[in-house]
């Protein structure tokens, strides 16, 4: 895990802080401000966390925004385990198998639960990635989940949801959820999924409202 980094591009990394938050609809809603056009929409609870009862409070809200030649999306959470490590991907479809999945950076909590994280990047319906032939990939890790050495080929596939999961499976036991390990941080030994934009259908993210 790698914290308080930005970047801009298709893996955009974090500024992380700390801040409150408020309840939202889990529709998306567009809007105009001095900044810009927007949207927001809310974060539910993965189906894993819900039926293991855990985090009852967990939500959040995302607002995403344009800034010149990129957009920013900032996310807002709350009910979360007290100074706890969560990572977020843009992800194909909001549940398993997740489909494409891009590592956005990380999002911490505070001594309250809360959290607040804003990336950098392309987050809109232009949103995407593509893989035109097979190639070679470094391998860096080789546990618990090994690096590919070479990619699939595969034509524009549009990724249009977010997803958070706990940086640590021993973080999620210790908040009573599971304890499984996944492969959705930098050292690809996170903890299970805890958020998502599953109020979406699969081929209707939330991103894709957001026009360029």
């Amino acid at each position: 895990m790698k914290t308080r980094s930005i970047a801009a591009g298709a893996l955009a990394l974090a500024a992380v802080g700390t801040g409150l938050a408020s309840a939202s609809s889990a529709s998306s809603a567009s809007s105009a401000t001095s900044a810009g056009p927007r949207i927001s929409f809310a974060m539910q609870r993965s189906p894993g966390i819900v039926t293991a009862g855990c985090l009852p409070h967990a939500q959040a809200k995302v607002t995403v925004r344009h800034d010149g030649q990129v957009e920013r999306m900032r996310i807002q959470a709350w009910g979360l385990p007290k100074n706890t490590d969560f990572d977020t991907f843009v992800i194909q479809v909001p549940n398993a198998p997740f489909g494409v999945s891009w590592y956005q950076g990380d999002l911490e909590s505070n001594r309250y639960g809360k959290a607040e994280v804003e990336y950098v990047g392309r987050f809109s319906q232009e949103t995407f990635a593509i893989a035109p032939g097979v190639a070679p990939a470094p391998s860096v890790h080789a546990a618990p989940t090994p690096d590919a050495t070479s990619n699939p080929a595969f034509g524009p596939v549009h990724t249009f949801h977010v997803g958070i999961w706990f940086n640590s499976p021993a973080d999620a036991l210790k908040a009573g959820c599971p304890g499984g390990t996944t492969p959705f941080n930098g050292e690809h030994n996170a903890g299970v999924q805890v958020l998502n934009t599953g109020s979406f259908a699969d081929t209707a993210g939330p991103l894709g409202r957001f026009h360029p």
